[in-house]
């Protein structure tokens, strides 16, 4: 592998976002919804055809197969270099009807989080699934990861937004995505193993070395340099497209060139991090913590980079490591808002209301862009509110344990009404009339419910608004 390999892939990342700008376009939406109602009305054409209302039902069928595809297949979410807008046929009709913005601006995009989700796991190989969510002034759009749309749509959208409106996944997500075909070729350009070869070899002595490998630190010239920076974006690429394996190789050897690279560290962490979570090894995610704390350590007086290990820390459940590193964060650099921001979430978690209004409103004054300043002052707002009045903070909690009931709730009326389908199905197939009028009834009324609780939950999910007065 040399530094003319590394050149090339910088010169076909740049052409590719090039083109990828010259025109706009879109990614379908999640058909999730869609076919939640198709399920409902299909269940609804059943009942009606069992209860001998067969032109109703067969209507209801007929109806609900037609339109549905055709609304999930028209429901797409555009950007067009400057707004993110939700196209179809529903969503424009719904909003017209609800009077409601169907578009965002770039510069009003307030926050930007991606999930990552283990679709599939094969040997050391694991088939992530990501949802990322633009948020701003009210309005939600969901991407969802599977084919070159989102991979454009991620590669165009997230570098127009300030780093500090994305989270992690999402900043790597803008710096290292890829195809995946072309990220193997470049394993195999740079003599990483497949996973299958390192998946017999691969012994937890292998990260011992990477841990030793800084008593073999001397100085190094420009080529090696250039060699693992080569190596370290590699190794986030094939990390992102669920090659952990080679993804650790090719961490290990880029951290046997610069042991001493805090960002290398970082990012070799939460790779370990994935790949224990992934094998459920208690051992592997310990060491993961260890070189998150190594990456903290050697990071100075970089506030940036402690700011999204503080993040990782608390993403991963040690909210008081996370502390630490905000706190250096904070320290090292004074307008650091990733860090107040991550300072504020810790201390809502800690119940400390006065914490977060204070940490809200000092995030506020060094926000770069308005959409943030909004962001953060409508939550030092929200804060306050809950702070000053008991009246509101009691409402609050009880529309968030209400959300919490209904949550619950959905999942046990999804569960009743599944283990009625075989008195249905048996009840049908044998004549028995009465057992498959038990499963009809508990079903019917279970997803009846079941529905109900959906549209209550998206009634409830919203905050009760600031200017909202009780009854004196």
């Amino acid at each position: 592998m040399s530094v003319k390999t590394a050149e090339v892939s910088s010169i076909e990342t740049s052409s590719a976002t090039t083109t990828f700008s010259d025109k706009p376009f879109g990614i379908r939406v999640s058909p999730n919804s869609y076919f939640i109602a198709l399920f409902l009305a299909t269940f609804a054409a059943g009942l009606l055809i069992y209860l001998e209302k067969d032109l109703a039902g067969t209507i209801i069928f007929a109806a609900s197969w037609t339109i549905s595809p055709l609304l999930a297949w028209t429901d797409r979410i555009d950007f067009d270099g400057k707004k993110i807008a939700r196209k179809g046929i529903l969503p424009k009709l719904w909003a017209r009807l609800n009077h409601s913005k169907y578009r965002l601006k770039i510069s009003d995009v307030e926050q930007i989080e991606t999930q990552s989700l283990r679709a599939l796991k094969r040997g050391g190989n694991v088939f992530y699934r990501y949802r990322t969510t633009v948020s701003g002034k009210g309005l939600r759009f969901v991407l969802a990861s599977g084919g070159e749309d989102y991979r454009r749509m991620v590669r165009k959208i997230l570098p127009l937004v300030p780093e500090a409106v994305l989270d992690n996944r999402s900043i790597e997500l803008r710096d290292y995505l890829s195809e995946p075909k072309e990220t193997l070729m470049k394993a195999e350009f740079a003599r990483i193993p497949s996973a299958g070869v390192l998946e017999n070899s691969f012994h937890k002595t292998e990260l011992a070395r990477v841990k030793n490998s800084r008593k073999k630190f001397k100085q190094i010239g420009s080529n090696e340099i250039e060699k693992a920076d080569y190596l370290h974006r590699l190794a986030n690429e094939l990390r992102l497209s669920g090659y952990l394996l080679q993804a650790l190789e090719a961490f290990r050897r880029a951290l046997f060139l610069t042991p001493r690279d805090a960002r290398l560290l970082f990012d070799f962490a939460r790779c370990l991090h994935s790949f224990a979570g992934a094998e459920h090894d208690k051992n592997l995610t310990r060491r993961s913590f260890a070189a998150l704390r190594l990456a903290e350590k050697r990071a100075g007086a970089d506030g940036e980079l402690l700011a999204r290990v503080g993040e990782s820390f608390f993403q991963y459940g040690d909210a008081r490591r996370a502390q630490g590193a905000f706190q250096k964060a904070a320290d090292a650099t004074a307008e650091n808002f990733r860090a107040l921001r991550g300072l504020a979430e810790i201390a809502l978690r800690d119940g400390k209301i006065a914490h977060v209004i204070h940490h809200f409103s000092r995030a506020n004054r060094f926000a770069e862009t308005a959409a943030l300043r909004r962001w953060t002052q409508n939550e030092a707002d929200y804060f306050s509110r809950l702070n000053a009045d008991d009246d509101y903070m009691e409402m609050e909690i009880s529309r968030v344990n209400l959300v919490e009931t209904l949550e619950r709730a959905k999942k046990t009326c999804l569960q009743i009404a599944l283990v009625s389908f075989p008195a249905i199905v048996i009840g049908v197939a044998l004549e028995e009339s009465v057992m498959a009028n038990i499963g009809w009834s508990i079903s019917s009324l279970s997803l009846l419910i079941w529905t109900g609780v959906i549209v209550g939950q998206k009634v409830f999910a919203a905050r009760i608004p600031l200017d909202f007065e009780g009854e004196e």
